[in-house]
């Protein structure tokens, strides 16, 4: 039987640093990525994908803000992840297919956008934090907060003032019955892209709300929820390291869930980068995974490859 994977494509297989993000670089980059997925491809796994969307989401974001210029009406946070899902996932399909046809491997892609439930009474929802869209000055954002009623703040680096949004925790994975039957039956299927488009459930009524999800813990709840054997978080670094960049740095092998929360609240991981990624690692394993590897997408042909974490003995 074969084993079922899910892996989360960091925002480098998409869009490297000092890129701008044009259409030939994010396909020759989704591209190489994918080849590295041609090592599990190999080894006979099913396989399921997400990804990441964040600079994608944020140019897609200014485009709307260019053309209320022109008199078109920007869309919301949740359509805008919808549209780089689509947008995103074909250049995966893309990648995928082009690889297969080298490798003479036959297998469907399936692109999912997919909707995933969060939590209306989420408290991230009154502590929004992530930064979304483009940079305003102080006047220009506090206009927009008085017309809108969004919340704008500064940014650390003193570029500007950037809209943030809340980052609630993912709940359910709506249409995860149909991506475990196509991962079943050996199809790729691409799903919880950008993290899912968020929504909140009321009764029977649907309605998406101004949010981004972490898309490390969607696909860790992909991945749950789907019952796979193993979830990879590709970054850009081949192992997790404790002291990074630092002198006694040190890459860790194989780790528990004890020793990576402890990691965790001693600080070793920094929020924004690795410490959600540890997170969603955590999460997997806690709920019945039997381990989550954290590496570099080139590391893939080597089994025993990056940072694995595993349950307590």
């Amino acid at each position: 039987m074969r084993k079922l994977a899910v892996v989360a494509f960091g925002g480098n297989a998409l869009l490297r640093s000092g890129q701008k993000g044009t259409y030939h670089e994010q396909i020759a980059n989704v591209e190489q990525t994918c080849e590295s997925l041609f090592n599990l491809l190999k080894r006979n796994y099913n396989i399921v994908i997400g990804h990441g969307n964040g600079p994608q989401v944020g140019n897609v974001m200014l485009q709307h803000e260019e053309g209320k210029r022109a008199g078109i009406e920007a869309m919301p946070m949740d359509f805008c992840v919808a549209e780089t899902q689509g947008s995103i996932a074909y250049l995966i399909e893309m990648g995928l297919r082009n690889v297969m046809a080298r490798h003479d491997i036959h297998r469907d892609v399936v692109t999912l956008v997919t909707q995933v439930a969060v939590n209306a009474n989420d408290p991230m929802f009154q502590n929004p934090t992530k930064p979304v869209g483009p940079y305003y000055t102080k006047e220009q954002a506090d206009e927009l907060a008085a017309a809108t009623g969004a919340v704008y703040k500064e940014d650390p680096k003193g570029r500007g003032w950037r809209k943030v949004v809340a980052s609630p925790r993912p709940t359910r994975i709506n249409n995860i019955k149909i991506v475990k039957e196509l991962a079943k039956a050996g199809h790729i299927v691409v799903t919880v892209g950008g993290g899912g488009i968020p929504v909140v459930e009321e009764s029977d009524y649907v309605k998406g709300v101004e949010a981004v999800i972490d898309k490390d813990l969607a696909s860790a709840l992909c991945a749950i929820e789907i019952g796979a054997d193993e979830f990879y978080i590709l970054t850009d670094v081949p192992k997790v390291y404790i002291n990074f960049r630092k002198e006694d740095e040190k890459a860790l092998d194989t780790i528990t869930v004890s020793e990576a929360k402890a990691y965790l609240e001693a600080g070793h991981f920094a929020e924004g980068s690795m410490a959600p990624k540890v997170r969603a690692a955590i999460m997997f394993v806690e709920h019945g995974g039997k381990e989550c590897i954290i590496t570099e997408a080139g590391q893939l042909d080597n089994p025993n490859c990056g940072t694995r974490i595993v349950q307590d003995k």
